[in-house]
């Protein structure tokens, strides 16, 4: 980690809060673009995140202005996670629930793969998010969203898919996976055999979409299935301020270990960066 001064940490501070504010800005032009392009006929709306723009100098001098910027930049990152949340809401709870243009657009085959194509898409790329939301998409998707790749190149096991849920926070009984799996064999997409003891799955046929349908795909919600992964990869890394502050200013020790965070990209470890830091300011403050 690189060693920085007070004032050097500072400004650092600063320029990140201005590349969160960049990116808020554009992607959330962009998600609502999309949205209203292609979702606008939904009962939903989009969760966009909101405007956290900061003034450097006020920023660099006045620590009451800081702390609201920083706070603002916490529930920003809250506000991300709803973001991806209002969408899976959306495409599961309303388009793909035989909404007509779901339907005038896909064949059945299709609108099936679909499904569980979005899920592997989205919540397949994004173990973090997925870690902390279990209830936007059914939960048949995503159980071969997130195995899809383990089954397609190597049979799997009750038990090893059990356990390959649990790194996401979903706590199966054996009995309980066996009826999901079933469901997802009458769709057509996995194998399921017994080996001694054990069911073991495969994969039967991969999550392509036909011609048609991926030319559909690709030009309504192709750029909203992706967007997800866009904007979590790119908003929720602060790297830039895993440094070490080095000097005799206070509680410089609490700093630096929140700072040691920073080096984890996620939501988690930004919310905890941001939330401590404007506790560390407050503390500054009382002083």
């Amino acid at each position: 980690m690189t060693n920085v001064s007070g004032e050097e940490f500072l400004n650092k501070l600063f320029s990140v809060a201005y590349k969160l504010y960049t990116i808020a800005s554009t992607q959330s032009y962009r998600f609502k673009k999309e949205w209203d392009e292609n979702l606008s006929f939904l009962k939903e709306e989009p969760h966009l995140v909101r405007y956290i723009k900061v003034e450097k100098q006020k920023f660099l001098i006045n620590i009451d202005y800081r702390i609201e910027a920083l706070n603002t930049i916490k529930h920003s990152f809250e506000d991300g996670v709803q973001s991806i949340k209002s969408l899976l809401t959306a495409l599961y709870n309303s388009y793909f629930e035989d909404s007509e243009i779901f339907l005038s657009n896909f064949n059945e085959e299709d609108r099936i793969i679909l499904k569980y194509l979005v899920a592997k898409e989205i919540l397949g790329n994004l173990i973090q998010y997925n870690q902390i939301d279990h209830e936007s998409v059914p939960l048949k998707y995503n159980i071969l969203a997130r195995n899809y790749l383990l089954i397609k190149f190597k049979d799997q096991k009750t038990t090893e898919i059990l356990d390959n849920l649990k790194k996401i926070n979903i706590q199966l009984k054996a009995h309980q996976l066996r009826t999901y799996m079933h469901e997802i064999a009458l769709d057509g997409f996995i194998n399921k055999r017994k080996k001694g003891k054990y069911l073991s799955y495969s994969l039967k046929k991969e999550l392509e979409l036909s011609e048609e349908g991926k030319k559909t795909y690709n030009q309504n919600i192709r750029n909203l299935v992706d967007w997800p992964t866009l904007f979590y990869r790119s908003y929720y890394n602060v790297r830039e301020l895993n440094v070490t502050v080095d000097d005799d200013s206070k509680h410089v020790e609490f700093i630096n270990k929140v700072l040691q965070k920073a080096a984890t990209q996620g939501f988690t470890a930004c919310h905890y960066v941001f939330t401590n830091l404007v506790e560390y300011y407050e503390k500054l403050k009382e002083e």
